[in-house]
């Protein structure tokens, strides 16, 4: 042998061992041509071909960094495989164990790194990838965690965890026939996961899948008894079918199982009347008493207090839990009026012309026709659209917020100061993807109601995009309305103006003069309906409203209240009741601490 032949050899095992596969490989080879019967070069060839045994980690090894991460000693952990690292520089698990080691240790830019290291190594690496869409949705890249995810489950379909975060985020986008489809995936090859279970349950509960979300709830709390979020989320389906008692019977499960499980006391709170004897007033009080809540859990007991205050007739507390509750989830949203006043600008700019309908929407027709229920939340919306709803040709749809997020995308895609103005193929693209959306709910009705009350800002659009559709408003005394508004906690994050009376009162404001610059651009083609007139005259406006809609008078839209069809907003309650008078009186009780908003409404 060679000195030159010796020489390629010891370096190719020195740069195998330091993990340069592919350059070791070359050395192996180049001593093989000039000695084809060089065994030494040949068993290091076969070393790599077979899949470097000798430069792998041991079992025992890997075991000892992975147990020092299950006993909780990360650093430790970070150590060992450190340590490993150095010997075998090529090991993906090694580098994918660091990144776990990171994560624990709160070091989560380092943490990418090791992962991306480990699939640079082996791009196929399906828990890498899923560790690394972990880490990249904590730090709230959601699309990119989505592709780990996707990466992961394109490597290693059979991957429930996978399924059960990418469903996670389809949940949180509200795109739930994708989210539906992960679930599933995730509870068919792990039955026993009972987290799975539970969000498939929330998935299935927002398509309005209710008694299939039941199952799913209570197959949650079979594989996990002590699963307080399952069992509340449960008592909000029960909730929605208007199966009460079971429905408390839920919440204070969740309570018995997590004392301090606030959403759980704001959800039984609307369903009970409370008496100076019942035990749960204590608990709420004394958790609200403690130092270590969140900020949304105080927001939640503030709320559900308001309510025991309310019921109880104790005023001076029952304002004191509400200013509390309002200013922190006002907060929490970072809301300020000049937003609000800054949208309006924007949507009167875009409308300032004579109004005309686009010469390409002016004749479209379709089998769906929209019927739009607007105004200002807590003044009656629900109620009308129950009334509509229980008519045989009209399907209700309740709350979409889809245009919304349609609008706001073309205003951020074409809107400039310098045209005012959208091109005619945004409003066609409105239409479109709105429709196909109502398309979705795959109902015989053709005529859908949708009654986000927000919709009232939207109005210039869907009449430039839909023509055909109908647009009811709500009126109702201001007073009323905003005290309704104010006790009120909306699970929504755009209603950031309803937690202080000062804003509140002046986006009631903005809301009356947007909707009188409706009325002017847009002459009779909305229809206003007051909410006292129709619970004092029930059938004459019940007339009126359906002879607006184009509907045949159907008798079930006068007994609503015996409609079984699911209700998925606060007033989900009162539309289940026959018709009643006195409810705009409720804030006169309440004058005195009132008088701030009462006076700001005035102008």
């Amino acid at each position: 042998m060679t000195i030159k032949t010796q020489r390629l050899l010891a370096r190719a095992k020195k740069i195998a061992k330091k993990g340069e596969i592919e350059e070791a490989r070359k050395l192996y080879t180049s001593v093989l041509k000039d000695s084809p019967y060089n065994q030494e070069a040949k068993n290091g060839l076969l070393a790599l071909d077979i899949g470097k045994d000798q430069l792998r980690p041991t079992k025992a090894e890997i075991h000892s960094a992975i147990s020092l991460i299950n006993n909780g000693q990360a650093q430790e952990a970070l150590e060992t495989v450190e340590v490993l690292i150095k010997s075998y520089p090529d090991e993906p698990l090694l580098f994918n164990i660091r990144g776990v080691c990171y994560k624990a240790i709160g070091q989560l830019s380092e943490s990418v790194k090791s992962f991306e290291k480990a699939l640079s190594i082996k791009p196929d690496y399906a828990e890498a990838q899923y560790n690394l869409g972990v880490i990249l949705r904590d730090l709230g890249q959601v699309d990119a965690a989505m592709k780990c995810y996707e990466k992961a489950l394109a490597s290693k379909h059979e991957y429930p965890n996978a399924h059960n975060n990418l469903g996670n985020i389809f949940l949180e986008l509200n795109q739930l026939d994708s989210a539906l489809d992960h679930f599933e995936w995730a509870v068919a090859f792990k039955p026993d996961f009972a987290e799975a279970h539970n969000n498939l349950g929330v998935t299935l509960q927002g398509l309005r899948k209710l008694d299939e979300s039941i199952k799913s709830y209570e197959n949650a709390v079979a594989i996990k008894p002590d699963y307080a979020e399952a069992y509340n989320n449960l008592g909000i389906s029960f909730h929605l079918l208007l199966q009460l008692d079971d429905a408390i019977k839920c919440f204070e499960k969740a309570i018995a199982i997590k004392p301090d499980y606030a959403r759980a006391h704001h959800n039984l709170s609307s369903l009970k009347t409370y008496t100076e004897s019942d035990e749960q007033i204590t608990i709420m009080q004394s958790l609200l008493s403690t130092s270590d809540l969140s900020q949304s859990d105080r927001i939640y007991l503030c709320f559900a207090l308001a309510k025991v205050y309310e019921d109880l007739g104790n005023q001076d507390e029952l304002f004191k839990v509400l200013e509390e509750g309002n200013h922190l989830r006002r907060q929490e949203l970072d809301y300020s009026l000049d937003k609000s006043q800054n949208y309006h600008s924007i949507v009167r700019k875009l409308f300032n012309s004579p109004y005309s309908v686009a010469e390409s929407l002016s004749n479209k027709t379709s089998s769906i026709r929209p019927v739009f229920i607007v105004g200002m939340p807590r003044s009656g919306t629900s109620l009308v659209e129950q009334i509509i709803a229980s008519h045989n040709a009209v399907y209700g749809a309740g709350e979409l917020n889809t245009l919304t997020k349609l609008i706001t995308q073309k205003i951020k895609d074409h809107y400039t100061q310098d045209t005012n103005s959208l091109p005619e193929k945004a409003f066609l693209s409105i239409r479109k993807q709105y429709l196909d959306t109502l398309s979705r709910f795959k109902v015989p009705e053709n005529v859908i109601t949708d009654k986000w009350p927000l919709n009232f800002r939207n109005i210039g659009f869907i009449l430039s995009a839909f023509p055909e559709a109908k647009i009811i408003h709500l009126k109702r005394d201001a007073r009323a309305t905003c005290w309704s508004i104010y006790k009120h906690y909306f699970s929504e994050t755009g209603n950031g103006w309803a937690y202080n009376m000062e804003d509140l009162a002046g986006f009631y404001g903005l809301y009356i003069e947007l909707m009188s610059f409706w009325h002017q651009s847009f002459p009779d083609k909305i229809y206003d309906i007051f909410y006292e007139d129709l619970t004092t005259n029930q059938e004459e406006e019940t007339r009126k409203l359906l002879k607006y809609c184009e509907l045949d008078w159907d008798e079930n839209c006068l007994n609503f209240h015996t409609s079984k069809r699911v209700v998925k907003t606060a007033s989900s309650l009162q539309v289940r009741q026959k018709m009643y008078q006195g409810s705009s009186e409720a804030w006169k009780k309440h004058e005195a601490y009132l008088e701030p908003l009462i006076k700001a409404l005035i102008p």
